[in-house]
């Protein structure tokens, strides 16, 4: 009865998976450990193409609700109306709903004399938002308009710790800006 067990294919198979040459031709579980090699480094591009995505596409919708919006400051539809900062930033928010999260905007207006004139506000301190540099000055007619939306995109850390943050440790800062003259309302 021993001798038949010995001729048993599992035993056989057993033989020659404990042999080095049978080792090396054991391609049993050979997926599943080349997949654990890269699983990690693909799930991490995975994350940062649909993050990177994400980000632009946030982007693209916040540049277009500061155009639409800038649009009652240049027709002087804000000035006459007598619009807030915060009544600005919620019109803003209605123009990007439902991707942007009203309490990450913030808004900077300013006049100038002239288009060179103009500098643009960098709210960044050490890593920080800091909205006290931030202005509301609508302008009256005629005059160069500078107006700048400031959005805090939150962001995720993927699989290999990869951020695309930028301001606070766990938020990317998103910025539109709009430049006109106003019309002579």
């Amino acid at each position: 009865m021993l001798r038949n067990l010995k001729h048993h294919r599992w035993v056989k198979q057993r033989q020659r998976s404990l042999s080095m040459k049978g080792f090396a031709s054991d391609t049993r579980g050979a997926a599943a450990v080349e997949f654990a090699l890269v699983a990690i480094p693909y799930f991490a591009l995975i994350f940062a193409i649909i993050q990177s995505g994400l980000i632009f596409f946030s982007q693209e919708v916040l540049q277009n609700a500061t155009q639409q919006t800038a649009r009652l400051i240049m027709t002087g539809q804000a000035q006459t109306s007598g619009m807030t900062a915060q009544q600005f930033l919620q019109d803003v928010c209605a123009e990007g709903s439902p991707l942007l999260t009203c309490a990450s905007l913030n808004v900077n207006v300013q006049t100038f004399p002239s288009f060179s004139a103009i500098t643009q506000v960098n709210p960044v301190v050490n890593g920080n938002f800091n909205t006290s540099t931030l202005l509301y000055s609508l302008g009256g007619p005629g005059d160069i308009v500078l107006v700048q939306v400031f959005y805090q995109l939150p962001v995720f850390a993927g699989p290999l710790n990869f951020s695309f943050a930028t301001v606070n440790g766990s938020q990317r800062l998103l910025e539109a800006t709009a430049v006109f003259r106003n019309e002579p309302y």
